[in-house]
């Protein structure tokens, strides 16, 4: 065989990694994560603007979005206690899955069929049920994909999952506000709750991954035990103490023995790739609107390119990952999205130009899903199965955590710079990212 051959036969075999019937399942598992997240914000603030609620009580409905933030608080419940009846008939992670999917798709039956004018406390505790139920599952999902498949398909299945995810974006926002204009709000949400029987027939369909015991780990939470003089586990108290221990401080001290001492420069790494990225998001639509474009302009070039070229890079990371393992596809998206960030500078000081915003869109969105696909395949493969459910939702929350409070003074940095310094500022926030994989690399074999 020539060496061309043997190159294409190469990538041939990573293409080959989306024909996976797992791989594939996560399109529908990601549809099910996308569709509750914006029936409780920008959705539901469309249903509740027309329903002649205050802008102030619109703006405390946004709080329900913290659960997301949260979520690690229960993650160590679905690592280690079973759901009643559904974890003994569907395992571990589905039974949990289904019970999240079964919440959902209440509270937004629940939405539905309560009045907004006359009831707007029962909405509001509805919509804390969905976003309760739409973070377990995502906590569920995370698990059951970094456990079903090995570490090289992690950025498949991250692709895959972003496709699922995206189409459900389009179909809880443009989709249910086109549906609530031809019919009414309480239709929509009745249907968006039928709609989460696409995650009820996956989770369904899908196998139940193995769930080995892993002995390291039972020697790290028996000498947890004794640390804290519950080796005995004699009485109710000294039993909730050593759970505790195994199924919250368990997962934190096995990262931190088993990464040494890179543990810091993981985590300095999980909260800072995603800076650069969100900073920017911030003003995207505030400077598109000040260059002159109109909604309607910027509506068909971020939903057409933006959502192919993100699909499009998404895809392709999921292959470089099959293709050059982990940390190689890692920099090259953190590299791309601290780049085209440069690119709005661009646009920032030369004319508008339709033309140019779709062009500049597309490389950012293909940028962003390369570096996705590539940064939750890396996310994944630190986690211990053992305590999947608990780090993933620790490693998901750092990442967004950082980005969130510094993406908070981008209008302060518009406002007293321009728009042109500012997106060479986010620009400049990627930079410690391809730094800190640099240095993992060198010292990872990965």
């Amino acid at each position: 065989m020539s060496p061309a051959e043997s190159q294409r036969g190469k990538w041939h075999a990573a293409l080959s990694v989306y024909t996976r019937p797992r791989v594939v399942g996560m399109v529908f598992l990601g549809f099910a994560a996308g569709l509750p997240f914006l029936l409780v914000f920008t959705t539901l603030s469309a249903w509740l603007t027309e329903a002649s609620i205050s802008r102030s009580t619109i703006g405390f409905f946004s709080w329900v979005g913290i659960t997301y933030s949260i979520k690690v608080f229960w993650a160590p419940v679905i690592d280690r206690l079973p759901f009643p009846l559904l974890t003994r008939v569907f395992g571990k992670r589905r039974g949990w899955m289904l019970a999240a999917q079964v919440t959902i798709a209440s509270g937004l039956a629940g939405m539905a069929l309560t009045d907004p004018g006359s009831h707007l406390t029962q909405l509001a505790l509805f919509a804390l049920l969905v976003a309760f139920g739409s973070a377990t599952q995502d906590i569920t999902i995370d698990a059951w994909r970094i456990e079903a498949v090995e570490q090289d398909l992690q950025g498949a299945m991250a692709a895959t999952y972003v496709l699922g995810y995206r189409l459900a974006l389009l179909t809880a926002g443009a989709g249910a506000l086109h549906l609530a204009e031809m019919t009414n709000w309480s239709l929509t949400y009745i249907i968006m709750a039928g709609l989460m029987g696409v995650g009820m027939l996956t989770t369904l369909s899908i196998p139940e991954p193995s769930h080995p015991i892993n002995p390291r780990t039972q020697v790290l939470e028996s000498r947890l035990e004794s640390s804290i003089g519950v080796t005995g586990r004699q009485g109710i108290t000294a039993r909730i103490a050593a759970w505790f221990a195994d199924a919250v401080i368990g997962p934190f001290v096995e990262f931190f023995e088993r990464s040494g001492r890179l543990a810091v420069m993981i985590l300095l790494l999980v909260g800072c790739y995603k800076l650069s990225d969100i900073t920017m998001g911030v003003m995207a639509n505030p400077f598109y609107l000040d260059l002159g474009f109109t909604k309607a302009d910027i509506a068909n070039v971020t939903k057409i390119f933006g959502f192919f070229m993100t699909i499009v890079g998404a895809g392709l990371g999921g292959v470089l990952v099959v293709r050059f393992g982990i940390l190689r596809p890692l920099l090259a998206g953190a590299i791309l999205v601290a780049s085209t960030n440069l690119l709005f500078v661009w646009l920032a000081v030369s004319e508008p130009s339709l033309i140019h915003l779709a062009v500049i869109i597309s490389a950012d969105n293909l940028s962003g899903g390369l570096a996705t696909s590539a940064f939750i395949a890396w996310l994944s493969s630190l986690t211990n199965t053992s305590y999947t459910a608990t780090q993933y939702a620790l490693f998901s929350s750092l990442m967004t955590l950082p980005a969130k409070f510094i993406g908070g003074f981008a209008g302060v940095m518009v406002d007293a710079s321009g728009y042109a310094t500012f997106f060479l500022y986010a620009g400049l926030l990627g930079v410690p990212a391809i730094l800190l994989v640099i240095l993992l690399m060198k010292h990872s074999p990965a």
